[in-house]
């Protein structure tokens, strides 16, 4: 157990506290989300940063969230200023005996304009609803059918739009192409490069004239330039790639009443004049007043600030929009949208994006400040040492004549010399700063997320993609995600007797007489029945109440008829946590009904009776009891969901008659009569047995967590692959809810790493589960749909919510949503999460071998003879090659089935793990050795020794360069696949990996061929473009003999730290 404790107090997942060595890394924050703003602002002060404006671009911007944070506080001062002017206002005027006036203006073609509805909401303006006619009078006077809603036609919709705006807010423009090309100009080197450049084009046009002058001061500019303008480019592009899956993110769909029927619409769609079903967790989507209401509560803290919870009534029934619905249901007539809202105009004041961090890219900016360090180190001897021989009169030009005479070299030329050794040692530092390294998360982030959505996965948080790639379990709902959500009811038992297929003639009168008017009334859902009799009838509401309303109509329900018969006193609308709801009904004999509907088991607990075939009530003996119950376990046994049907009667009086007393009141729930059990067959998909079997190979394990029996449950996980045989089901692996939650935090934790299956669980349970499993240092991926499920989601390392089914709460308080809900998709997830780790370790090998050779080389070369075989236009080519051309072609690698039949990616992996240092070091080795030997004795191997001493040291140093860049072509290959020995298996997929390696080729031809005076390269002949070739050429078969040297599993870089002390068990 104590090295249980040890290993989560060495994790930040595993609990709210820093280890000691997160406290001392700045770099090191494993959990992004929950990370205070102190925190974020460290690591930016400790990173060593060329152009902060770029490097943090996709990162939190701290000022303007703190900025938001105060736009925010003052709209919700300036909302309760009014309202508080407002009541004060009202308070007077009534004190006098007088009503607030409120005027009617007409506005096109209705008679009521958009100033006096914006101020009846944001008001709250009970007494001006009053004076229009409650919601009644309101709704006649935006022309809608509280019970059909609006006309809906293209016309209708056009009109309202044009009188009352539409429910859009205008979003400030994202930054344009220019912007991203200043900021690319921000990089302090490159603007002391083209300081250098404008000197260096000055003296050498003054020395040598404007013809072969320029070129020297030119070229370092025109490189510069290129590097900018592709930098910008690529950055662009990635911006444009965020700003539509932003766009997506918002774009939430929420069902109204047109014409009689339930539609799905956009947000942006809604209109005034609409009628919105609100359920619980659904966003508010507009402002308004509700109609009809059920124990309606609203939380306001998004536009008050306040986490109170408001009740909505007759007495207080506006809603603003942005608020969500804690409790309840009902639906609103919708008065304002757009900017008429609060809320609207809060986001039109906030809509931009501020960022968002991932570990990864913290953990990439350490690494990059270390090796920048490393580069600045190198780069600043390299300086001194080619200064101190320069002006000591040891450097030579290409002709083997002494640079720098004291006395005699003019002033300009030794000025020029200086600033060309000064223009070498600041492009080592371009190229030794890996600026691009944490930017290549960001491009890996963007790509992955743009192929996501077509996965049917929306990613609402950065960082849960690459997180994902870490998940050691994922605790996923059964309903919708492990199965089809196509419900029917297939079985039930009514009464004594036990029937298939549901027919009327089959039941006595007065039990099909209650269940038709349980079904009908007890519900959330709706049935349209089109005008023309042959079409079909179009059922709405939840998958469940969809199989029970189907059910009813089978049974002869006829819903409109059977609704209008009885009015609704108050209902207890159906939760997770209680797993039932109820209704009070006034029936037409001056009876109260109660109709109860929910989880079979729980239900039955309270029925002391049932209805027999005789239309008797028969008291529920023991023997009943049994037989009910095995019903319930044989249905459940079967994977069937069993859903219970029972009411009861109560007295007119007892039911309380005020109305703040009656939302109060909690409905009977004992003494039942039991009407039905009903068995709801809901298949299994098809793909999720393969999805968890790869999962499972994959490392992660797969639980279930279910609010249905346990039978059903247990069932369902046979089917799935999640119990792989019934010597599997056993209390070890199943476990309920009510069980679980009874243990002690030290045997949940104990627990929890054997649990596969949980059955009647409760949200809160789900929020245990997940909290025993992180503090046993495992990374936990949740699925939820509900607005309970909300605190368990954001607990989660990876919270994944449901798009079909889900609430906008868990929406909201999730890092990824699932847009078909199916558990094939979260499967896909983990792979591109593994992707986005692997992709970046990619990147991270290759441009390590760039930076190592390319320092190596020119830092050895000027020790050793006072001159670099890299020139500064040279550096550039190679920085361009290995940061955004590199970072494009290995950061949008697409996943393999590969990274699936590896375990999951630790959190405290290094970055560089073994196998990368291995292939790192055989291939730097390989490019040093062969480049210092061309530096020290090219002359005499390439048979240069008699030609005149510039040119062979040109052609020498062209053909170090020309091999240096092939070998980073070849490279390249050699790092997409960094522990398989095929490094060309799916090539041919990678597009863009393959025209970026030839765009490299074409260009590393022009330049060598045609850019020489820019470059100070020479033309090669064919043999020295063969030896070139060959030289890049071998570092394939290099790297395919590597691969069979074995490496430690300890990582190289644990041997360097201090070892803790054995833990005492």
């Amino acid at each position: 157990m104590d090295n249980i404790e040890k290993k989560s107090a060495d994790d930040l997942e595993a609990g709210p506290s820093f280890s000691d060595d997160e406290e001392k890394d700045p770099f090191n924050i494993s959990r992004t989300k929950d990370a205070t703003i102190e925190r974020l602002r460290r690591w930016r002060q400790a990173a060593l940063v060329l152009n902060a404006s770029r490097r943090f671009r996709y990162t939190l911007d701290l000022k303007k969230e703190e900025e938001k944070k105060e736009s925010l506080r003052k709209i919700r001062a300036h909302v309760e200023a009014i309202r508080a002017a407002y009541r004060f206002k009202e308070g007077v005027l009534q004190g006098n005996g007088q009503l607030p006036e409120f005027s009617l203006v007409s506005s096109g073609d209705f008679p009521i304009g958009q100033e006096q509805l914006t101020s009846l909401t944001r008001d709250h303006n009970i007494s001006a609803l009053q004076q229009c006619g409650g919601v009644k009078g309101l709704s006649d006077l935006l022309k809608t059918n509280l019970e059909k809603g609006i006309n809906g036609d293209d016309a209708d919709l056009l009109k309202r739009r044009n009188v009352f705006g539409s429910n859009t807010y205008p979003k400030k423009r994202g930054r344009s192409f220019w912007m991203f090309l200043w900021e690319a100009w921000q990089d302090l080197t490159l603007i002391i490069l083209m300081v250098a450049a404008v000197v260096s084009l000055a003296l050498g046009i003054k020395t040598e004239g404007t013809k072969e002058g320029w070129y020297d001061g030119g070229s370092i500019a025109f490189a510069v330039i290129l590097v900018i303008l592709v930098t910008a480019i690529s950055d662009y592009r990635q911006s444009l790639q965020f700003q539509s899956l932003n766009e997506e993110k918002r774009n939430i769909h929420m069902e109204v009443i047109r014409g009689g029927r339930r539609i799905e619409v956009s947000i942006y769609d809604i209109v005034v004049g609409d009628l919105v079903p609100l359920n619980i967790g659904d966003q508010v989507p507009a402002d308004g007043v509700v109609i009809s209401f059920h124990s309606l509560s609203i939380d306001e803290s998004n536009m008050t600030g306040e986490s109170e919870i408001v009740h909505k009534d007759s007495r207080d029934p506006f809603l603003m929009s942005g608020c969500m619905v804690a409790d309840g249901n009902g639906i609103m007539l919708v008065t304002s949208v757009g900017t008429n809202t609060e809320w609207g105009m809060l986001m039109a004041s906030i809509s931009e994006d501020t960022g968002e961090e991932t570990p990864l890219q913290v953990r990439l900016n350490g690494a990059a400040t270390f090796i920048g360090i490393v580069g600045l180190t190198v780069a600043f001897i390299v300086l001194i040492v080619l200064l101190a021989r320069y002006f000591s009169g040891h450097t030579k030009d290409a002709y083997g004549k002494v640079q720098f005479q004291a006395g005699r070299t003019s002033v300009g030329d030794a000025v020029d010399g200086a600033i060309k050794i000064l223009t070498i040692a600041v492009t080592i530092v371009v190229v030794a700063v890996p600026e691009g390294l944490p930017l290549a998360v960001t491009l890996t982030l963007a790509y992955s997320m743009r192929k996501m959505m077509a996965d049917k996965a929306l990613v609402r948080r950065l960082s849960a993609c690459e997180t994902m790639g870490s998940a050691t379990t994922i605790c996923s709902d059964k309903t919708g995600t492990l199965t089809l959500n196509q419900m029917t009811v297939v079985e039930a038992y009514v009464g004594e007797k036990k029937i298939g297929s549901p027919d009327s003639n089959q039941l006595s009168p007065m039990l099909t007489s209650l269940l038709i008017e349980g079904i009908a009334q007890n519900t959330t859902g709706s049935i349209y029945v089109p005008a023309q009799g042959n079409a079909d009838v179009e059922v709405f509401g939840s998958p469940t109440e969809k199989a029970i309303l189907y059910w009813g109509i089978k049974l002869g329900m006829n819903f409109e008829a059977v609704r209008s018969e009885a009015s609704v006193i108050h209902a207890f609308p159906f939760n997770s946590q209680e797993k039932r709801g109820g209704i009070a009904l006034q029936v037409p004999n001056s009876e109260v009904h109660i109709h109860w509907k929910g989880a079979a088991e729980i239900v039955l607990a309270s029925c002391t009776r049932y209805i027999d075939t005789n239309d008797r009530l028969v008291a529920m003996d023991e023997e009943k009891v049994i037989f009910f119950k095995n019903a319930i376990e044989d249905m459940a046994s079967r994977s069937l969901r069993c859903v219970a049907i029972a009411y009861t009667t109560y007295d007119r009086e007892r039911v309380p008659a005020d109305e703040e007393q009656l939302s109060q009141w909690v409905l009977p729930e004992d003494d039942l009569v039991l009407l039905a059990i009903v068995g709801i067959k809901d298949p299994c998909r098809p793909s999720v047995k393969d999805a968890v079997r790869l999962c499972q190979i994959a490392g992660v394990k797969v639980r279930m967590v279910t609010g249905d029996n346990i039978q059903t449950a247990k069932a369902i996980a046979l089917e799935c692959g999640i119990l792989t045989s019934e010597a599997d089901a056993t209390e070890r692996n199943i476990i309920e809810g009510k069980n679980f939650r009874a243990l002690s935090d030290a045997q949940r934790e104990e627990i929890s790493e054997k649990i596969s299956v949980m059955g009647r669980s409760s949200p809160n349970d789900k929020l245990l589960l997940v909290q025993a499993l992180r503090k046993r240092a495992h990374v936990v991926a949740v699925t939820g749909d509900g607005t309970n499920d909300a605190p368990a989601l954001h607990e989660a390392d990876i919270g994944l919510a449901m798009g079909i089914q889900g609430t906008e709460v868990a929406k909201e308080s999730s890092d990824i949503i699932i847009l078909d809900d199916n558990f094939a998709s979260v499967v896909k997830v983990v792979r591109w999460g593994r992707s986005v780790y692997a992709n970046i370790q990619k990147f991270i090998q290759f441009q390590l071998t760039v930076n190592v050779a390319a320092l190596v080389i020119n830092f050895v070369a000027a020790v050793s003879s006072g001159d670099v075989p890299l020139n500064a236009v040279q550096l550039l080519w190679v920085n361009l090659i290995m940061d955004t051309l590199g970072a494009l072609a290995l950061a949008t690698e697409p996943p393999t089935d590969h990274l699936m039949h590896r375990p999951p990616v630790g959190r405290r992996e290094p970055l560089i793990t073994n196998i990368m240092w291995r292939n790192l070091i055989i291939q730097a080795v390989y490019q040093l050795s062969v480049l210092l030997v061309l530096n020290f004795k090219g002359k005499s191997l390439l048979n240069l020794e008699h030609d005149d001493s510039g040119h062979a040291n040109k052609v020498k140093n062209t053909l170090i360069f020309n091999s240096f860049v092939l070998c980073q072509i070849f490279n390249e290959f050699n790092a997409r696949k960094p522990d398989e020995k095929n490094i060309f298996s799916g090539i041919m997929k990678n597009h863009l990996f393959m025209g970026i390696v030839a765009l490299t080729i074409v260009l590393q031809i022009i330049i060598v061929e045609f850019l020489g005076k820019f470059t100070k390269t020479v033309r090669l002949n064919w043999k020295h473009w063969i030896i070139s070739v060959v030289i890049g050429f071998i570092s394939w078969p290099l790297a395919f003999i590597g691969k069979f040297i074995p490496v430690p599993a300890t990582p190289i870089s644990n041997l360097f730290k201090r070892r803790n002390p054995p833990s005492i068990n």
